[in-house]
C-alpha cells in the first residue's frame, strides 16, 4: 500500500479528511474514462474527501459511476450557486441525481461574497432554508459556505455571525497573504474558526499568476499554476505547515500526483526567504488584488 496523506478532524463533524481534499472541477471537461483512470490515486493516496460543485461542467456525472462502488470511502461534498431558496432547492435535488446518492456529506453556498447576495441568500427565502430544510430530511449532513476575491474572508466573517457553518473555504497561498489587507482579515476568520470548531479549507495553493494573453500553453484551470516540482512542493508545505488547514487540489489534473507526493513529504516547512525566492524566480503574483482583479 502506497503511503497515506494524514488525516485530521474536519472542523466539528466527526469525520476524519484526509488533509488534500481533492478539487472535483478537475472532472469538468474530462471523458468517463480518464476520469475512471484518475480517481484510484484518491483511494492509493488515502484521499478520504471528495470537493465537487454543481457548475463544475461534467463533474458530478463523472464521480457518479464511481461512488457506486466506493460511496463510504468518502466524504461527499457539492456546492449551489443559486441564492433563493427554490432553485437552491432545485439545484441540491439535481446534483443528488447526477451524483447518484440519496444523501450529500456537506453541501456549500459556492461563491457567496458580494453584499447583495448574502442578504438574499441568508435571508428569508433564501438558499440558506432550502439547505437547512435538507439537513432536516436527512438530505445533506452539513452545511458550508465558499468564496474566491480578497473580500472573501471578511463575507465568511459576516456569514457566520448569521449561521452556524460548519466550513469555509477561501484562498491561501503566500501571495496571497502578502497583502497586509487580506491576511489580517484571514487571520480573523480563522481565529473565529477554530473557536466554532469550523473547517477550513484553502484554495490556490499551486496558483502561479493569471494566464497572460500571449501564452499557448494548455489550459486546464482559469489560473496557471506552478509547475517546477520544487516551487510546487514549497506551496504544498507552506500551505500544510498550518495545522488543521485542508489543501483544496487543483482544477488542473496533470498536478494532482505531485501535490499528493509534496503533502506525504516530510522535510521542514520552506522558509519566508524561500517562498520570497519562488515567487521572484518563478514569477509568482496573487490571483486576485483588491480593487484591480477580485473576480475570476
Amino acid at each position: 500500500m502506497s503511503a497515506q496523506v494524514a488525516r485530521i478532524p474536519f472542523g466539528r463533524t466527526g469525520h476524519h479528511s484526509s488533509r488534500i481534499l481533492f478539487g472535483a472541477a478537475a472532472l469538468g471537461g474530462m471523458k468517463q474514462e480518464r476520469a475512471d483512470a484518475l480517481l484510484p490515486l484518491l483511494l492509493e493516496h488515502g484521499v478520504n474527501h471528495i470537493d465537487t460543485a454543481a457548475s463544475y461542467g461534467e463533474s458530478e456525472l463523472r464521480i457518479a459511476p464511481w461512488l457506486r462502488s466506493h460511496r463510504r470511502d468518502f466524504f461527499l461534498a457539492t456546492k449551489t450557486g443559486e441564492r433563493s431558496g427554490d432553485r437552491a432547492r432545485a439545484q441540491l435535488h439535481r446534483s443528488l441525481e447526477r451524483l447518484g446518492v440519496d444523501r450529500i456529506d456537506l453541501i456549500q453556498m459556492h461563491n457567496l461574497v458580494e453584499p447583495d447576495e448574502q442578504a438574499l441568500a441568508l435571508g428569508p427565502g433564501g438558499a440558506l432554508e432550502a439547505l437547512v430544510e435538507a439537513r432536516a430530511q436527512g438530505l445533506v449532513r452539513f452545511i458550508g459556505v465558499t468564496g474566491h476575491g480578497t473580500q472573501v474572508a471578511k463575507a465568511h466573517l459576516h456569514s457566520l455571525s448569521v449561521f452556524p457553518f460548519d466550513s469555509v473555504l477561501l484562498p491561501y497561498n503566500y501571495a496571497m497573504m502578502a497583502s497586509p489587507e487580506y491576511a489580517a482579515e484571514f487571520e480573523s476568520l480563522v481565529a473565529l474558526c477554530a473557536e466554532r470548531g469550523v473547517a477550513v479549507q484553502t484554495i490556490k495553493s499551486i496558483a502561479r499568476r493569471r494566464w497572460v494573453p500571449d501564452d499557448e500553453s494548455r489550459r486546464f484551470s482559469w489560473y496557471e499554476p506552478i509547475r517546477d516540482e520544487a516551487g510546487l512542493r514549497r506551496a504544498v508545505h507552506w500551505v500544510l505547515r498550518r495545522p488543521g488547514f485542508f489543501l483544496n487540489s487543483s482544477s488542473d489534473a496533470t498536478l494532482l500526483r505531485s501535490t499528493l507526493a509534496a503533502a506525504l513529504e516530510t522535510s521542514a516547512p520552506p522558509t519566508d526567504a524561500e517562498m520570497r525566492a519562488d515567487r521572484a524566480q518563478l514569477g509568482i503574483e496573487p490571483l486576485f488584488v483588491r480593487g484591480v482583479s477580485d473576480r475570476i
